[in-house]
């Protein structure tokens, strides 16, 4: 696709909302945007720029976004796996899927609950273990409130509240 620099964050922010308004079932939803996401390739600073532009949109078209973003998380991760098998090369992978699942949380508590989930992102930003920081984040999509979402997070990690 050939966008401006300048155009992608808008056209990656535009994309996301039609397809949230155009109601699909999940799968349809993660084959448009999961086509979509590999023509369109945001470096880390326009990464940046569209979390941004997502905190000024409404919560629940932002909470479907996120679902969507997830569910890529969860496929790339899959197939993540069966790559590092077959090449051995896992460990290094495996760095990576941990560092994009923070990231991921990251971003939702920061979406979700401002900058007040500050410590908790920092607790989530020393998780190590790949299924203890997938477990918090599907976890996290049932809370509602920021004291949900630190039991949650201080149950996996196992500290006291």
């Amino acid at each position: 696709m050939g966008f401006k620099p300048e155009e992608k964050v808008t056209v990656k922010l535009e994309f996301m909302r039609m397809l949230v308004r155009l109601k699909l079932d999940p799968a349809r939803m993660e084959l448009l945007a999961g086509f979509f996401e590999t023509y369109l390739k945001l470096n880390r600073e326009e990464e940046e720029q569209y979390n941004r532009e997502l905190g000024k949109l409404d919560r629940k078209e932002v909470d479907v976004i996120m679902q969507i973003t997830t569910s890529w998380h969860e496929k790339g991760r899959a197939e993540g796996l069966a790559e590092g098998r077959e090449e051995g090369r896992a460990e290094g992978r495996a760095e990576g899927r941990v560092e994009r699942t923070r990231e991921i949380i990251c971003k939702y508590l920061t979406r979700k609950f401002g900058e007040r989930s500050a410590n908790l992102q920092q607790k989530v930003g020393q998780v190590t273990d790949l299924e203890q920081l997938d477990h918090i984040l599907e976890d996290l999509f049932a809370a509602s409130t920021l004291e949900e979402a630190r039991a949650i997070i201080n149950d996996d990690i196992g500290e006291p509240l």
